[in-house]
């Protein structure tokens, strides 16, 4: 398994927040989260998710997971057959 500083999840929160009108303290409190383990989230410096927990975001963001989390493209790396 690599490093879990070579991750490529990207978490949307804060597109998903403005696009709703909706702040990070309104979001935690409708999933029960609090603020600090929500911004650990949203800036991209958590280990996991539960389900559980990337559900009520689905339900208070009124998305879908893909909407949520993406994951970054690997970076070409030159073969050198140029």
């Amino acid at each position: 398994m690599p490093p879990e500083e070579d991750h490529r999840i990207e978490i949307h929160i804060d597109r998903l927040l403005a696009a709703r009108g909706m702040t990070l303290t309104e979001l935690a409190g409708q999933v029960g989260l609090t603020l600090a383990n929500l911004s650990i989230l949203k800036n991209g410096r958590a280990r996991a998710i539960r389900f559980s927990t990337l559900t009520a975001l689905c339900d208070a963001l009124d998305c879908q997971p893909s909407d949520l989390i993406t994951v970054r493209r690997r970076p070409s790396v030159p073969t050198g057959d140029q």
